[in-house]
């Protein structure tokens, strides 16, 4: 089983922008995130610790302005916190192991797919093609990613 955590040297690799949004609660500018307009088949992990978040599958176009997704890959390895910041009551998610901040959860996701919008920074994200699953370890979720034609 493999161990993922948050270590001094994963975070000594992190970016200022990827910090910022994983360590101190940050937001990326909307419309900004890497991972947006991202098409491809394959699993989103936390940018720190490496644990699997959201599958490609899982991944929609909500006009939000971040990756939006239906639903975590592996459950246990999203934490839901109530956040009152900025005068709103927001439900915040964050990574279990690797304790990083990865965005929001909203009930107004599509209906028909358990109507939940994680609505997530790029930022706090680094994505790996289905083509390399198997090799960096996430063999494991290939079934849960879609075949690409």
């Amino acid at each position: 089983m493999t161990q993922y955590r948050k270590t001094e040297e994963a975070l000594s690799r992190l970016t200022p922008e990827q910090y910022r949004v994983t360590q101190q609660s940050g937001t990326e500018r909307p419309g900004t995130g890497e991972y947006l307009y991202n098409k491809q088949a394959g699993i989103y992990v936390d940018v720190v610790s490496g644990e699997p978040l959201f599958a490609s599958s899982d991944k929609y176009e909500s006009g939000c302005g971040w990756p939006s997704f239906t639903k975590p890959i592996e459950p246990a390895n999203v934490a839901e916190l109530r956040d009152t910041s900025h005068g709103m009551i927001r439900i915040e998610v964050r990574s279990s192991n690797g304790d990083s901040h990865l965005g929001h959860v909203f009930p107004d996701g599509p209906p028909d797919r358990g109507g939940l919008r994680y609505c997530i920074n790029s930022a706090s994200l680094r994505f790996v093609p289905r083509d390399a699953m198997e090799a960096e370890g996430y063999g494991a979720y290939l079934d849960q990613v879609e075949d690409v034609e």
